[in-house]
């Protein structure tokens, strides 16, 4: 993968986090980067970026991108020719990868806000493998979900006894 498909995929995933449902413009971009970290980088130079007008990025602007999306400043370049994701087993990008599956679950899901949130929340969360473990320890315990459920979010909860009563007599509960 180019340098700019890289850029243009991490707007798509970020526009996603943030709630946009889109792709963050590279001006939205620029000014989140502004705003968020006190540094600069022109739209233009991402548009040169993205269009692979310019091949590479400067070091600074490496580590500030990085830093912005979060991603490490070594996945910003050029893939060599033949470079295959899916030979690599480092933890931190099988944390993207899960981070990703938790997006698309949250797109699919986009209809029952509670659960499209909640994926998305993981996903946000910097330790979204520890989240998932944490959820697996919960369930494990007998009622504890319920009751975390009933203290943290009573709406939520009466709303999932409202949809076993439903499912239990036939009707659709979605």
């Amino acid at each position: 993968m180019k340098l700019g498909e890289k850029l243009r995929y991490l707007r798509e995933v970020e526009g996603t986090l943030r709630g946009l449902g889109r792709d963050m413009t590279q001006q939205e971009i620029v000014h989140a980067i502004r705003k968020e970290l006190g540094k600069s980088i022109s739209q233009s130079y991402l548009s040169q970026l993205e269009r692979g007008t310019r091949p590479h990025l400067t070091n600074s602007s490496r580590m500030l991108l990085a830093h912005f999306f979060k991603v490490h400043p070594g996945y910003l370049v050029d893939d060599p020719e033949g470079f295959a994701t899916e030979l690599l087993s480092d933890v931190g990008v099988l944390e993207d990868r899960l981070d990703l599956w938790l997006i698309q679950g949250a797109e699919r899901f986009r209809r029952d806000t509670e659960v499209s949130q909640a994926l998305l929340d993981v996903a946000r969360h910097e330790d979204s493998r520890g989240c998932l473990i944490l959820l697996s320890a919960i369930l494990e315990t007998p009622k504890l979900a319920e009751r975390l459920l009933q203290v943290l979010r009573p709406g939520a909860h009466e709303r999932r006894q409202e949809a076993r009563r439903q499912q239990a007599d036939g009707r659709p509960w979605l």
